[in-house]
């Protein structure tokens, strides 16, 4: 038997003969993510964030299963009605886990864990923050992508040992298709580190002593991150300026090739770019 031609039962499977094989745009397993949407052919220079606003203000060991979720799917949060208007119902939603090739339901699953703590919302236990300025209370998927439509940068601050537990893509991934440039926080787990960079989000760190609590941040403040504006190479560190307080943070990009990731905008664009180059040589 031809292993590359296959049986009958191989034969008779309804497949595209495209070399190429077409997104079910109702599928809701798989669907084609927007990574290189507006990508350009060239990296651009780096820039400020100007403008940033706080999607979430969190605690110490926040882990990657508080950011990016891997169990259940909750029917009344954003994945969960994504799902339903979609005809799926609840019991056959599986998880987060084995949804992991449909962007659209992870993006909504971003920061969604039920013991997630954002001090934006005291009291509240889940997905929830502040939309500002109007304190509207809401789900963090709603309100980045009232924050996207605004043309709004966002930030996240937290403590110590940021991304802590299992290295998880989507714990990276997620917050990017949020809107999150850049994670100020005391200090990060080592991988998730290196995946926030290579989805191009900004590592920051507090200096030593210093966190939101001894800097009296709130988290309703509205944060420039400068610096990087036309800069050759990746800065040390970065001036922070949250309303009336200014203060300094370390850039945690630690080598140059980390460094041309985030140059690039995350390593997806700087995979897509070299190889560009290569084929043009």
């Amino acid at each position: 038997a031809d292993v590359f031609v296959g049986d009958e039962r191989w034969q008779s499977l309804d497949a595209a003969s495209a070399d190429e094989s077409p997104w079910d745009p109702d599928s809701t397993y798989v669907q084609k993510a927007p990574y290189f949407a507006g990508m350009s052919a060239d990296a651009g220079s780096l820039s400020d964030i100007r403008g940033a606003r706080a999607l979430a203000v969190l605690g110490d060991s926040v882990t990657t299963d508080h950011i990016s979720p891997a169990g259940a799917i909750q029917p009344d949060g954003p994945a969960g009605r994504y799902l339903i208007e979609r005809g799926v119902e609840p019991r056959d939603f599986n998880s987060y886990g084995t949804r992991r090739g449909n962007h659209e339901v992870m993006v909504r699953g971003g920061f969604a864990n039920i013991r997630l703590r954002n001090t934006l919302v005291p009291g509240v236990e889940g997905g929830y923050t502040l939309k500002l300025p109007e304190d509207d209370q809401t789900s963090i998927f709603d309100a980045a992508m009232r924050y996207q439509a605004e043309g709004t940068p966002l930030v996240v601050l937290g403590g110590k040992e940021y991304g802590s537990g299992s290295s998880r893509d989507w714990a990276a991934k997620a917050p990017a298709l949020l809107g999150v440039k850049a994670v100020l926080v005391e200090s990060f787990e080592r991988i998730h580190r290196s995946n926030l960079i290579g989805m191009g989000i900004l590592p920051l760190e507090f200096a030593d002593g210093q966190s939101v609590d001894s800097l009296g941040l709130t988290g309703r403040e509205t944060f420039d991150i400068v610096g990087l504006d036309g800069a050759d190479t990746i800065p040390q560190w970065v001036t922070v300026r949250a309303d009336g307080v200014e203060f300094r943070a370390t850039v945690r990009i630690d080598t140059a090739l980390e460094a041309a990731y985030y140059r690039h905008g995350g390593i997806l664009h700087y995979v897509l770019r070299q190889l560009r180059g290569r084929r043009n040589t």
